[in-house]
């Protein structure tokens, strides 16, 4: 059974292959613009920073040097039940050099269509253990993000050789490229 998390609250993850999920639903928006909201992952060293630009994991490049991280493409609507995109990750292949995962969500145009996070319900990260297909963690955003256009759902770290994730929720209101100068 999974662990449902709140926010700040962590968990180890006790599993070398696992799944990312990622899902959410979009109000009727007073825009007129359907919302595309893409996943992202930053892959960082021990200096809190991007290892390389291929070591960036978004819609236009799917998979990390390694094949550790591999992101399984974009969902342009959100609709359905379930996860909207997925990003499969094998810490068997992951670089020694890597210490930290963050998972970001963005809302692509978010300023020229006059959207924000406050119009997206139902939004979760889960971590389904791929070797029995059982959700290990699920954190659902309750937050209210009425101008926040970029959320960092969750991370996946390494303290003292033991891979963990971290339940962040907080978001940031310059979108992806707020991320990107964070992580950069």
């Amino acid at each position: 059974m999974a662990i449902n998390l709140q926010k700040g609250q962590r968990e180890n993850i006790n599993a070398p292959k696992f799944t990312i999920g990622l899902g959410w639903d979009t109000n009727s928006s007073s825009t007129g613009s359907s919302f595309d909201l893409d996943a992202s992952v930053f892959i960082l060293g021990t200096n809190g920073k991007i290892l390389s630009d291929s070591h960036f994991i978004f819609y236009n490049n799917l998979k990390a040097p390694d094949d550790s991280v591999i992101h399984t493409g974009d969902n342009l609507t959100g609709d359905g039940d379930g996860d909207d995109e997925q990003i499969k990750i094998d810490l068997a292949k992951i670089n020694g050099a890597v210490k930290e995962i963050c998972v970001v969500v963005t809302i692509h145009d978010a300023e020229s269509r006059r959207q924000n996070f406050g119009q997206v319900r139902n939004s979760f990260i889960r971590i389904v253990d791929d070797s029995n297909n059982t959700e290990m963690v699920k954190y659902e955003l309750e937050e209210d993000f009425s101008i926040e256009t970029a959320v960092e759902f969750g991370r996946i770290y390494n303290k003292d050789g033991q891979w963990k994730f971290e339940a962040v929720g907080v978001g940031m209101k310059g979108g992806l490229e707020d991320y990107l100068n964070k992580y950069n």
